[in-house]
């Protein structure tokens, strides 16, 4: 392993520490390094607070002086625009940095390579594409909602050990035990929104909140394509769209970055036959049902994007 990829990969622990709290925006860490050692740190922790870069050089003490020169490691091309905060960028060069490592480049087209042409400008070395793939992988979400302009979406469903969703009749059930259901929250807290049909609404009464773990709450949605629902609360979000893809186009609109797709088994089915998915994820329960409500066939993906637990 190679010194920038061991920084690169310190930026990527500490960027993933914004995980749910920073979105839309990436996720993002930096490391400054002189003379062979780590002086500053830094991350993105809030949407709409400083940037990992404006953390890791604003935080020591004399920081014009020991910055002079040093290295920085950076996860994403640094801003070059006034966005919630001025532009890294800017900052760096103040700081007077000699060289900028980076991993991704920012398709945000309010950066795509303006941030690297200003600090090449000021005579600051930039080295790119360490790690890229890594990289990529870490901020999956931001990469999807730039480039494919529409959310990550996770399909997600519980079954029993025989396949089915739901048993025959109308008896209560429980498939997920306890630790499946804290897991299940904490997917809450790390993605924008989550998604289920008017069927499961009626039926359900779903809370859709993150209750049993601390973290941000995701935005409740339901598609109610048939326009049934009378009374969804205000802070839900209440589609009335046709198909996935008028979701997507209303959900890129709306900024919303990642869509957990929690069932039932209709919505399942049109996102799967859609190709709308990039990971799914099934809770698998211990019981049999022996008959009922069959699970969605796992569709075509990668194995490292298919989660069962």
């Amino acid at each position: 392993m190679t010194d920038d990829e061991k920084y690169m990969r310190r930026c990527f622990q500490l960027a993933a520490n914004g995980l749910g709290r920073v979105r839309p925006n990436p996720l993002v860490g930096c490391v400054v390094v002189k003379e062979g050692r780590i002086i500053s740190e830094g991350y993105h922790q809030q949407y709409g607070c400083n940037h990992a870069e404006r953390n890791a050089l604003l935080r020591t003490e004399n920081g014009e002086r020991r910055m002079e020169n040093a290295t920085l490691y950076v996860n994403l091309e640094p801003c070059s625009h006034f966005g919630k905060t001025p532009p890294c960028a800017d900052l760096i060069i103040e700081k007077r940095i000699k060289k900028v490592v980076c991993c991704n480049d920012d398709p945000n087209p309010l950066v795509a390579g303006k941030g690297f042409a200003k600090l090449e400008a000021a005579g600051i070395e930039v080295v790119r594409h360490v790690l890229e793939d890594e990289g990529r992988e870490l901020n999956r979400r931001f990469f999807t909602f730039m480039e494919k302009q529409r959310p990550y979406i996770i399909l997600k469903w519980a079954e029993s050990a025989d396949g089915f969703m739901a048993p025959e009749g109308k008896e209560k059930y429980w498939i997920s035990n306890e630790f499946q259901t804290i897991m299940s929250h904490r997917m809450r807290t790390e993605e924008a929104a989550i998604l289920v049909g008017s069927q499961t609404y009626l039926d359900d009464r779903p809370q859709l909140t993150a209750r049993l773990f601390g973290g941000n709450q995701p935005q409740p949605i339901v598609l109610d394509r048939r326009g049934r629902l009378k009374d969804v609360p205000d802070h839900w979000l209440h589609l009335r769209c046709q198909t996935p893809d008028e979701v997507m186009s209303t959900l890129f609109e709306k900024k919303i970055q990642s869509l957990i797709v929690e069932g039932g088994r209709q919505i399942l089915d049109a996102f799967i036959t859609a190709g709308l998915y990039d990971d799914v994820v099934i809770f698998r329960g211990p019981k049999e049902f022996g008959s009922g409500l069959k699970a969605p066939e796992v569709p075509p993906i990668a194995p490292n994007r298919l989660h069962i637990y």
